[in-house]
């Protein structure tokens, strides 16, 4: 025992202490390495004071530029606590009191002008009547109060002023300054009613600074997060797929995490889908002092990651439902424009080689599902076109039956009246259907003009049409109307047909190449096989990864299989564009091997290239 009969200290044992105060002081002022996240904070300390106006100017004075944040607060009493006390701010004090709505607890927030100028000077009206400004240095300990004859508009406000500015933050210009606002202070701004206007005096502009609107769809009826460490507030939407999209982790209104699958536990299905934005903000978290820009992984985290499970499995859900419906539009649209595609192939090709393109009308193409309400492809609304794609399993292509796949009879609708954007615009072109064919000579051959206008509307009445041919290796049965006939020679050879049409004072020209044989296809090899159906077949996908085969023709249930376990497939499919192209291709082969089953391997590749430039050209 000592001379106090104490026992003596263990020098193994005590209290951790700051050995250099300066020194821990640098380092926390450098630890907020973001100058955005450094003004947020300022412009909280104005939500904190209770202002309701906040403007912040960015500008240039004497060649230095500057930044300026004023706000209508209840101003700072004491100036001496504010630079004596780093690391120990009043808020914590006010809040253990009962004091609600103030975001600041660590102290140090003011020190981030380090990263933003090189001198700060608070200049702050109190509840006492008194202007009063603290002056601070970078990297300079010392600190002066001292009294200003400044007066606020009301009788209370702040004003932080920071110049110059260091070299790379005079990039941030007004309109990046308010869009980080937005986001970062979201709630902050909606549930105090702040307003915050950006006045950028190098641009000439000046900005308003709204808290953050999320485009997607407001996903409803979320099971509640309930924990007893605190609230837990959740705002999410579903949005098309885009790296943008992402859910941002709050406290108490101000973002702590930009991504929400920065955290690893979060870094998985559905938050990292691509296709979620929204927040979640949770009361209790603790924030890491420095930066301000994470949490810490405690107890409590623990506590709120278990509380979202319930939230994580509806999502999955909303997620795949979202993808489901994806794939059924995309599905749509692929029929949609291959069936254009192909119609306006007809114009240019023999129809009577190409049986499966007998296309007539528009097609409107409808979603199928099964009986549990699952997505199971698309298919023509229309029976006249008999577009029936559908999507089976691997399993399933040999014990389906035609009896699903051919679709009901569709009583024909009624003649709608026109309306005003049905009706023709002046003349834009003209195509002649087939442009191009071949026939044996001394036969004929029907030929019929298209007129339309900008938007591909046919135009049928108030035009002149002409006829004329090239090299007279034939004759014509009329030599103008919208229909005429070609009687071919008995001399082979290519002819040109000639159309003009004329509408008011504007002529435009068209063609379509005869070409005239004594030899065509050997019997069989431009008959169909398949049955008498006519129109554009439909498609399903087989799933068999590993096999070479890219499309086969089901000729007894009248369907293209695609494989889409196909390297080639699984490509094509990262991009719609791209797919599209894909399918278009597969179609024209397996219409060329249909249509010509009997035609040598030069024939067939000589029909796939003409059916796909004139596809792929309308696409």
């Amino acid at each position: 025992e000592n001379s106090m009969g104490r026992p003596p200290k263990n020098p193994n044992e005590g209290k951790l202490k700051i050995g250099d105060n300066w020194n821990a002081i640098t380092i926390i002022a450098y630890s907020q390495n973001n100058p955005l996240k450094a003004i947020a904070e300022f412009v909280e300390n104005c939500i904190d004071a209770k202002a309701k106006h906040v403007k912040i100017i960015r500008g240039k004075h004497k060649g230095q530029h500057y930044l300026k944040i004023i706000d209508d607060g209840h101003g700072i009493d004491d100036f001496q606590y504010v630079a004596t006390h780093i690391g120990d701010s009043i808020k914590r004090k006010l809040k253990k009191s009962g004091a609600t709505g103030l975001q600041g607890e660590f102290g140090i927030g003011l020190l981030s002008f380090w990263t933003v100028g090189e001198q700060l000077m608070l200049t702050s009206t109190g509840s006492e009547g008194e202007t009063r400004r603290l002056n601070l240095v970078k990297e300079n300990p010392g600190f002066k109060i001292s009294k200003v004859n400044q007066l606020f508009e009301n009788e209370t406000g702040t004003e932080l002023h920071i110049t110059p500015l260091l070299s790379g933050i005079r990039q941030l210009h007004g309109e990046k300054i308010q869009n980080y606002l937005a986001s970062e202070l979201r709630d902050r701004i909606s549930k105090s009613g702040v307003e915050i206007r950006i006045v950028d005096k190098s641009a000439r502009k000046e900005f308003l600074v709204e808290p953050r609107k999320f485009t997607g769809s407001l996903i409803h009826n979320l099971p509640q997060c309930n924990n007893p460490h605190g609230e837990i507030y959740c705002e999410l939407y579903v949005n098309d797929p885009s790296p943008e999209n992402h859910v941002g982790l709050y406290k108490h209104g101000s973002r702590v995490i930009e991504d929400i699958t920065e955290i690893e536990i979060f870094s998985k299905s559905p938050w990292n889908s691509d296709l979620l934005e929204g927040i979640i903000d949770v009361t209790f978290l603790q924030l890491t002092p420095g930066t301000r820009t994470g949490v810490v992984l405690d107890d409590a985290f623990d506590s709120f990651a278990a509380s979202v499970n319930a939230l994580t499995e509806d999502l999955s859900k909303v997620v795949a439902a979202y993808k489901r419906a994806e794939e059924e539009t995309a599905s749509k649209s692929i029929l949609r424009k291959i069936s254009r595609a192909m119609k306006e192939a007809l114009l240019f090709l023999p129809t009577e080689e190409y049986s499966w393109l007998h296309l007539q009308g528009k097609v409107k193409a409808k979603v199928v599902r099964s009986a549990e309400g699952e997505f199971v492809g698309v298919e023509s609304a229309d029976a006249a076109d008999i577009m029936n794609p559908e999507y089976i399993d691997a399993a399933a292509v040999d014990t389906q039956t035609a009896d699903s796949i051919i679709m009901p009879e569709i009583s024909a609708e009624p003649p709608v009246e026109k309306s005003f954007f049905d009706f023709p615009g002046p003349l834009f072109s003209a195509v002649i259907s087939p442009s191009s064919t071949v026939i044996p000579i001394n036969t004929a051959k029907t030929f019929q003009l298209k007129a339309r206008d900008k938007k591909r509307t046919p135009i049928e009445d108030g035009i002149d049409i002409r006829w004329d041919q090239k090299c007279e290796l034939g004759t014509l049965s009329s030599i103008s109307g919208e229909i005429i006939e070609f009687q071919a020679g008995n001399i082979p050879g290519v002819e040109e047909l000639i159309a003009y049409v004329t509408e008011n004072d504007k002529t435009v020209e068209c063609t379509a190449v005869v070409t005239i044989t004594g030899e065509l296809f050997g019997k069989g090899e431009g008959e169909s096989v398949g049955g008498n159906k006519k129109g554009l077949p439909g498609y399903t996908f087989n799933h068999c990864p590993g096999e070479l085969w890219r499309s086969r023709y089901d000729t007894e249930r009248g369907i293209i299989i695609i494989n889409s376990g196909h390297a080639d497939f699984l490509f094509a499919s990262k991009a719609n564009p791209r797919k599209l192209r894909y399918i278009t291709k597969l179609y024209a082969k397996e219409l060329v091997l249909v249509n010509f089953p009997e035609a040598d391997s030069n024939k067939l590749l000589e029909r796939m290239i003409e059916l796909q430039l004139y596809t792929e050209e309308n696409l």
